[in-house]
């Protein structure tokens, strides 16, 4: 069984997918760009900005299923410049204090809307 989630705090959607799905105790976060989901607008000043919205994003959709950043145990980071590796790193650390989740980082050519960063994750209850 699954159930999708649709909150009106984080983006809708730009394709014919969910927000995110639950399904048992796990709950799968579709991929979160810079979108502010208030205003419409992407946050793409600098790669921190970027990161800090999509975090922000998916701790939104997290908090909808009664989990928080801590219950993420996989993230996968799609990025068009792995030279903003660093930078993104810095503020992405700063949303997992504890045990960081298990991720991956690779550089992709382009992303939707021509975004410079998009992330994904997996949380377990």
């Amino acid at each position: 069984m699954k159930k999708a989630i649709q909150i009106p705090g984080a983006p809708a959607p730009i394709g014919p997918y969910s927000q995110a799905i639950v399904s048992g105790n796990t709950v799968y976060v579709s991929g979160q760009i810079p979108l502010n989901p208030f205003t419409g607008e992407l946050e793409t000043a600098s790669i921190e900005d970027a990161t800090h919205r999509i975090l922000k994003n998916i701790e939104t959709l997290l908090n909808e299923a009664g989990l928080t950043l801590d219950h993420i145990v996989k993230c996968s980071i799609f990025m068009t410049d792995l030279g903003q590796f660093s930078e993104m790193n810095t503020v992405y650390s700063s949303y997992f204090l504890n045990v960081p989740p298990a991720r991956e980082t690779v550089q992709v050519s382009r992303l939707p809307m021509n975004v410079p960063i998009e992330i994904s994750c997996i949380a377990v209850k």
